[in-house]
């Protein structure tokens, strides 16, 4: 008996460790893509600031999350982002727009104040992976210069046609930032090509003119047409 109760547990155990042995390992996925080329020496003539995305929360997890119809999702728990798809888009779209603009990313670092910055703010509606068919970016985003009050905001639908496998999933998702980047890239240029408001005309108004002031109505900036130019705005 103790010889066969012995025989049971050590079969248990081999099996239990075999189990373990063949489980399934997880595997990571990043949107980063090509090495940016080195930096030049010289100072940018102008800066970029990209914060946080703003991500749909039904994705803003690890896992990649698939698309099986339009109203049913697939949380898998072996295909995984390096890191939260927000951090993962920020990420890129930050490489694409200082390699695009030749500028530097600010977030968060001090700048000095006679350089030019532009800040820029996504907010992503939908991140939708379609196995085999199509990853989608639709986003929302705008471009304000720093101090200044004129705005230009637009909208992005990014689709991008995929093959099977989530190797060719994510391949299309970095493909939808790049689309995405490049229209933001136009909206600087854009952006950067309004003269900027004479600050000594608010500084010298007297107190009693400042009171009759009316604020300037702005017209809406029309959302540019991304080209495949790469150069930085002229300031």
């Amino acid at each position: 008996m103790r010889s066969g109760a012995l025989f049971l547990m050590t079969a248990s155990v081999v099996s239990l460790l075999a189990g373990c042995a063949s489980s399934p390992s997880s595997r990571f996925y990043t949107l980063g893509g090509d090495a940016a080329p080195a930096a030049a020496s010289m100072p940018a003539s102008f800066y970029v600031e990209v914060p946080p995305v703003d991500m749909p929360p039904q994705v803003a997890k690890n896992q990649l999350v698939v698309q099986t119809s339009p109203a049913q999702v697939q949380v898998l728990e072996q295909e995984r982002w390096a890191s939260l798809p927000a951090d993962e888009v920020r990420r890129a779209l930050s490489a694409d727009l200082t390699r695009q603009l030749g500028a530097i990313d600010v977030y968060n670092t001090p700048r000095p104040d006679s350089v030019p910055v532009y800040r820029v703010k996504v907010n992503v509606q939908r991140f939708e992976s379609w196995p085999g068919s199509q990853a989608v970016i639709d986003a929302v985003w705008s471009v304000r210069a720093a101090g200044s009050q004129t705005v230009l905001t637009c909208r992005t639908v990014a689709q991008q046609p995929v093959a099977a496998g989530y190797d060719a999933l994510v391949a299309g998702h970095r493909k939808a930032v790049d689309q995405l980047a490049a229209e933001i890239a136009a909206g600087v240029r854009e952006v950067s090509a309004i003269p900027a408001p004479a600050a000594a005309a608010a500084e010298g108004a007297s107190s009693a003119r400042a009171k009759v002031r009316m604020p300037v109505a702005t017209r809406p900036l029309p959302c540019p047409v991304a080209s495949a130019s790469a150069n930085a705005p002229a300031n």
